[in-house]
């Protein structure tokens, strides 16, 4: 396999992808990860001792691991020799150990770059440890799955895990001042947008770039706002049906009728669609959908309701099986109304979106390796049970992240006692110290 990076120290074309033309030129410039590539971590160890040992790069895509592994051997003066495990096989790996052997002799080291590592199976990286062991190669991996599922055990033990962090928001923002810099113009996008942009990327610098250079591509009149990004780069689900608009103004009617807990028009516009023919079995998915959307947790029983009266419709048939549905309507329609567990599903989903891939807190993720418990992975837990009221107050948040309330039930109905406990629990963790 040639080496992807021979013509590094050469100016890369205008043609080539933004991404490239951005790739860094040393250790210095790898954005995000400077845990690792700074004169405290290990790479900035290595690099500071002129001495590498085998490495496995972990962590999520577009963060920067072929190009710390293409400029640590530079750094340290080594032949670097790329393989991709996606497109290569044992024949492959062993031209590459018998020219690594030959450059040996010569006085030259080869750090061997083995890309997506975890593709390789068992048997094949096994074949890694003899030349690793007497020093042929180098061994840096890449991976984006957990090491401790993915490779050996004997590999493992002769390589260190390093973890790369997702690209924070500032991080990104670095990849965006450099990509302005280098073209002389500014992401033709406005503030909101720009952190919309950011977020989007997910913590992936190459997306991030790749979405650049589809916005600097397009003659823009104007910069774009949130609307104008989300209406460039993503495409809208088509519409159909359209002749049906009767149809949607009937369930639309019924569902703001119960909402408005007027049990007699909910039953008139029920009546209106089972009597032009609607499926029933329609209008009991559009029950339990209000039952979730606008009751909620004022009153649990409302979902469990317009289920059984689901069931009972599939036990009786048509015409007995109508009541069941008129008992749900009227159920819904005369319930304690909430929208609390609607907007936090928004709110939420809305939080995990523009968050992305934050990793949990060590004390709350699982542990089940020996090298997930060396890197930290559920140190402090703290087990709940055990704590006085079944309640520790420990912190479950991201750390990138400030705590946020999603959820905040309302003094109706069954609500009002969920509420209560809320407030209980929310003083228990102020006074135990928590988040």
């Amino acid at each position: 396999m040639s080496d992807l990076f021979a013509d590094q120290d050469q100016d890369i074309a205008d043609t080539a992808p933004l991404a490239d033309r951005l790739r860094p030129r040393t250790l210095a410039d790898v954005v995000g990860q400077e845990h690792l590539t700074g004169p405290d971590g290990a790479i900035g160890r290595m690099v500071a001792a002129g001495r590498l040992s085998s490495i496995i790069l972990w962590g999520p895509p577009g963060t920067g691991k072929t190009t710390t592994a293409r400029l640590l051997a530079d750094a340290v003066g080594m032949r670097f020799a790329p393989i991709s495990a996606v497109f290569s096989g044992v024949a492959d790996l062993k031209k590459l150990f018998a020219s690594a052997k030959e450059h040996a002799r010569r006085g030259e080291k080869t750090l061997l770059f083995v890309d997506e590592i975890h593709r390789f199976n068992r048997a094949q990286q096994d074949g890694f440890l003899p030349f690793v062991e007497d020093g042929t190669v180098t061994l840096v991996g890449a991976t984006t799955e957990n090491p401790s599922f993915e490779l050996n055990a004997a590999l493992l033990s002769r390589a260190q895990v390093l973890i790369l962090r997702r690209l924070d928001a500032a991080a990104l923002e670095q990849l965006l001042d450099r990509a302005e810099a280098l073209t002389g113009r500014p992401v033709p996008i406005d503030a909101a947008a720009r952190e919309a942009l950011v977020a989007s990327a997910d913590g992936d610098g190459r997306f991030l770039l790749n979405q650049v250079e589809t916005l600097y591509s397009i003659d823009l009149p104007q910069p774009l706002d949130p609307a104008g990004l989300s209406a460039l780069l993503h495409r809208r689900v088509a519409v159909y049906d359209k002749d049906r608009e009767g149809h949607y103004n009937l369930i639309s009617a019924l569902h703001k009728s119960l909402r408005g807990s007027d049990p007699q028009a909910a039953l008139y516009y029920l009546a209106r669609m089972l009597t032009a023919g609607e499926e029933p079995l329609y209008v009991l998915r559009r029950l339990v959908r209000f039952a979730t959307e606008d009751i909620g947790l004022a009153d649990p029983q409302a979902v469990v309701q317009c289920l059984a009266a689901k069931d009972a419709y599939d036990f009786l048939g048509s015409p007995e099986g109508e009541l069941a549905i008129v008992q749900a309507c009227l159920y819904c329609a005369t319930a304690p109304k909430s929208n609390a567990g609607y907007m936090a599903m928004k709110a939420s989903f809305k939080s995990a979106r523009d968050t992305g891939s934050l990793m949990p807190p060590m004390n709350i993720v699982n542990a089940p390796t020996k090298l997930m418990k060396q890197v930290g992975y559920g140190k402090n837990y703290q087990y709940d049970h055990d704590a006085a009221e079944g309640f520790s107050g420990a912190n479950y948040w991201p750390e990138e992240m400030t705590p946020q309330t999603f959820y905040a039930p309302t003094d109706r109905g069954f609500e009002a006692r969920i509420a209560e406990r809320i407030a209980h629990w929310d003083r228990l963790r102020a006074e135990r110290g928590g988040q």
